[in-house]
């Protein structure tokens, strides 16, 4: 195996590019949540920074990227074992590693998604059994099955460049199932509950942004020129995202507004994630357009269908990975990347997107009933439940679970 120093030091700035986006998804959140949750809201995030790693390295890694079978890893790589061999299939320009470690900020900031769907209700206790659990029987699985060159999907031809239906329809169809379970927040949708600072979350979207080069760019896991044409895709659909966003919001309601600005920025870059180093030209604008007017319209399904989806996870995280991960099929340019293939409108027939819905749909119902049982066994397992008592809940997280308080308001 031959070690490229170029690559090795991008994929390395890649890396902490990628584990910066944890703290940004935390203000993101944060921002958005009522002023007595904010600190839970932080913790929940960067708490998976601690656990999942652990467990990245001591187990998940191996089962998502371990041996040859094609539904999950073994145990080859277990407790940092023979990390100075590539997983099977891999053709490796830097350290074995360096690729674990990069593989290990996805795995981190996947479940942390899941944390703006359930905001102000779930116990920090149940929270943490949830993420440690969920990333070995589900994250680690899917990894397997899309990622991995050993995976069933992965050898079937269905594409994700970066994580589309990994991280986020992973993410956000298990978001769905734990709200289904634990219920709406107390008041909600009758009682108002607007973000307490947008400040913040306009902050976090900044950060998650320029994270997000790493992430995407970073998977090309070289400095070459799929690196760059992912970079590229990954700024402009973002952009053409935020202003489709705005433009729907504005003419449905006569205002555009900073969250609007957000929310539309976040689901480009969301969308985009699949696809990034597989398309080209004009394709990153449209998938961003098509996708910043598709979730603003998907936020809203909650309240016709009564699940209350905190922060729009739901709508904008699943249902912006769908999207990418279908707008693939039709817009993959394989003279953009040998490795991959062409779309519908590059002359490549239906095949990828047929391979593109089995990825998504094999996703979801994994991920959904697998997320179900498991926060419906914790619900059991825990005496109190999953859920915060209402009396909590008034109070807000922050005191109730951590003892803290995000804000001193009056002098002592």
């Amino acid at each position: 195996m031959h070690i490229n120093a170029g690559d090795t030091a991008w994929v390395a700035i890649a890396a902490a590019l990628v584990m910066f986006m944890t703290p940004g998804l935390a203000l993101f959140y944060g921002g958005m949540v009522r002023a007595k949750n904010v600190l839970a809201m932080l913790m929940q995030n960067v708490f998976c920074l601690g656990l999942v790693s652990v467990l990245w390295a001591t187990v998940a890694y191996s089962l998502a990227f371990g041996g040859t079978g094609k539904w999950i890893g073994n145990l080859d790589f277990a407790w940092m074992g023979h990390f100075n061999t590539a997983p099977a299939g891999l053709h490796l320009s830097i350290p074995p590693a360096l690729f674990m470690i990069f593989q290990c900020m996805f795995a981190v900031i996947t479940p942390a998604l899941i944390t703006g769907a359930i905001a102000d209700r779930l116990r920090f206790g149940v929270w943490v059994c949830f993420v440690a659990i969920w990333s070995l029987v589900v994250y680690a699985p899917v990894a397997h099955w899309v990622f991995s060159p050993e995976g069933w999907l992965f050898k079937r031809g269905a594409l994700d460049f970066a994580g589309g239906t990994v991280v986020h329809v992973n993410a956000g169809i298990a978001a769905l199932a734990v709200v289904l379970f634990i219920g709406r927040r107390n008041g909600w949708p009758k009682t108002a509950m607007p973000p307490h600072s947008l400040p913040l979350t306009m902050i976090g979207t900044g950060i998650l942004w320029f994270g997000w080069f790493g992430f995407n760019a970073g998977s090309s896991l070289g400095a070459n020129s799929i690196a760059v044409q992912a970079l590229v895709n990954t700024h402009m659909a973002a952009a053409a995202a935020m202003l489709g966003w705005l433009l729907v919001e504005r003419l449905h309601t006569g205002h555009a507004t900073t969250l609007g600005a957000a929310s539309g920025a976040v689901a480009g870059l969301v969308a985009i994630t699949p696809c990034a180093g597989f398309v080209g030209g004009m394709s990153p604008i449209g998938i961003g357009l098509i996708t910043g007017v598709i979730c603003y319209f998907a936020v809203s399904v909650k309240f016709r269908l009564r699940y209350d989806d905190a922060l729009d996870v739901v709508g904008v995280h699943l249902v912006g990975g769908i999207v990418g991960s279908l707008l693939l099929g039709f817009f993959a340019d394989k003279a953009v990347n040998p490795a991959g293939a062409n779309g519908v409108f590059l002359g490549g027939g239906w095949s990828l997107l047929g391979n593109q819905f089995v990825a998504v749909g094999a996703t979801l119902v994994y991920s959904f009933a697998v997320s179900l049982a498991l926060i419906a066994v914790l619900s059991k397992a825990f005496p109190a439940g999953a859920r915060i008592d209402p009396e909590q809940e008034a109070i807000g997280l922050d005191l109730t679970e951590h003892s803290e308080t995000g804000y001193i308001l009056v002098e002592r």
